[in-house]
């Protein structure tokens, strides 16, 4: 039997290109969607996954239709702050949760590839993150950026925040060893590329993905909601997707 897929956020430009991945995917229907005024969990008692692409701001109502009817979640959005990531872990107690910052297939297998550079090679190999969103992007590093840092720190088994530089100015002094360095670029409408460096005395690997639609991030969106179905309560990434 197919799936029933509610987009939270659906009136926005990822809403959209979920619905239209929906329309494409014989094994899902779009249940319908809310957007902000509407009540998530009429939405949630219609579906049998929630896939939310709404806002920060949105994520504790949309998380309580999801535990209230008892559906599991796919959330994309970007930009939570700690307590959020906590009410995401109370949720996943109750319903399967399943988050990532990039729903890609593509970037994901990435993030892979970069924590398994970064455990290979020792700290004299420097490690830049460099990415670039389009004008309207409004949190920066990028959630993707992020994603990938822990990544690139997990291989070195580190915390990102021990090691994080954000941003470069004026007279910063020599590059600390293994610090991992971000560095955010906006304009025009890029959907989103992303590059790793990693630099060391006479050579540089660098690794990297370059999304030319965002009909990627919904295609990928879409496989998490089908994957979700009928698993245990829990926090879910795409790794688990894509059995890395």
């Amino acid at each position: 039997m197919a799936i029933r897929i509610g987009i939270l956020g659906s009136a926005g430009r990822m809403g959209r290109a979920i619905a239209a991945a929906i329309e494409g995917e014989a094994e899902a229907n779009l249940a319908g969607g809310a957007d902000q005024g509407d009540d998530p969990a009429a939405l949630a008692r219609s579906c049998d996954v929630l896939v939310d692409f709404s806002a920060p701001a949105a994520l504790e109502a949309n998380l309580d239709a999801a535990v209230s009817a008892g559906v599991a979640i796919v959330l994309g959005t970007t930009g939570l702050d700690a307590a959020q990531q906590n009410l995401i872990d109370e949720a996943a107690g109750r319903v399967p949760v399943l988050q990532a910052a990039n729903m890609s297939l593509g970037v994901n297998l990435l993030a892979h590839l970069v924590r398994e550079a970064a455990a290979r090679l020792g700290e004299d190999w420097d490690i830049e993150i460099v990415e670039m969103h389009h004008r309207h992007k409004v949190d920066a590093p990028s959630g993707t950026a992020l994603m990938l840092g822990h990544a690139a720190a997990a291989g070195r088994g580190v915390e990102l925040d021990m090691v994080s530089d954000r941003g470069r100015d004026g007279i910063t002094g020599a590059r600390e060893a293994g610090h991992i360095g971000f560095a955010a670029l906006r304009g025009g409408s890029v959907a989103g590329d992303h590059q790793v460096i990693l630099a060391a005395e006479g050579e540089r690997l660098e690794l990297g993905h370059r999304a030319e639609s965002r009909d990627i991030f919904a295609r990928g969106a879409v496989r998490a909601a089908l994957w979700l179905r009928g698993k245990a309560p829990g926090r879910y990434d795409m790794a688990d997707v894509l059995g890395l």
